[in-house]
């Protein structure tokens, strides 16, 4: 309706006295009005809600003790430790880090569960540590060659890349890395490297994707 009233403003304004057409036209653009599209009822156009992006994949590139390396990357992420003993990943503030055990880790992985439960301390040998940033996505956190480095760095892959992530760094795994869950794809459960030894790390097989896949943790 307002195109054709448009358009029949425009229409006069060529065989009699322009000035009332381009006064309104002025007016109509400070206004602010929207694009009108003639495939759009009523003038109206759609707008898709955009998605909030998966964070990108973080590695600290240096050699170091654990707990050094461990205390890099929670400054490099912004996180500090839970205040309360357990809680929920949707209900942890965010900026905070806990720990979960690779058991439940697991079954969280591979049923693509919404939510995760955090421990403050961690209780078990082999947990994983997981990040909560500020926007509220989550990272998990451990150990990886340096040979996977170049793959998992890029933010976006033309295709998905076999990860091995160690609870704990190894000789063959000691570069600290946090991979984005929501690209994270686990068909099985997290296993010891040894079995003999029940105390030693722990490791997850999984495709870390190109594009988020994973039903993010809610928030």
């Amino acid at each position: 309706m307002l195109r054709t009233w448009f358009d029949s403003c425009v229409l006069s304004s060529t065989t009699g006295n322009r000035r009332p057409a381009v006064i309104v036209l002025a007016v109509l653009l400070q206004a602010g009005v929207p694009h009108l599209s003639d495939g759009a009822p009523e003038g109206k156009t759609e707008v898709l809600p955009m998605e909030k992006a998966a964070p990108a994949a973080v590695v600290i590139e240096t050699a170091g003790t654990e707990p050094d390396l461990r205390r890099q990357m929670r400054t490099k992420n912004g996180v500090a430790e839970l205040e309360s003993g357990t809680v929920r990943f949707s209900l942890a503030p965010t900026g905070s880090y806990g720990f979960i055990a690779p058991k439940q880790l697991g079954l969280a992985l591979v049923t693509q569960s919404p939510d995760l439960m955090l421990e403050r301390v961690s209780s078990s040998s082999g947990s994983y540590e997981i990040h909560k940033l500020a926007d509220g996505s989550g990272l998990l956190v451990g150990f990886v060659g340096n040979d996977v480095v170049p793959q998992i760095k890029p933010s976006e892959r033309p295709k998905s890349v076999r990860l091995f992530l160690y609870s704990n760094p190894i000789s063959k795994a000691t570069m600290i890395a946090a991979v984005p869950l929501t690209k994270l794809m686990v068909d099985q459960m997290p296993r010891r490297i040894d079995s003999r030894q029940a105390e030693g790390p722990v490791l997850l097989e999984m495709d870390l994707q190109g594009t988020a896949n994973r039903k993010a943790p809610s928030q």
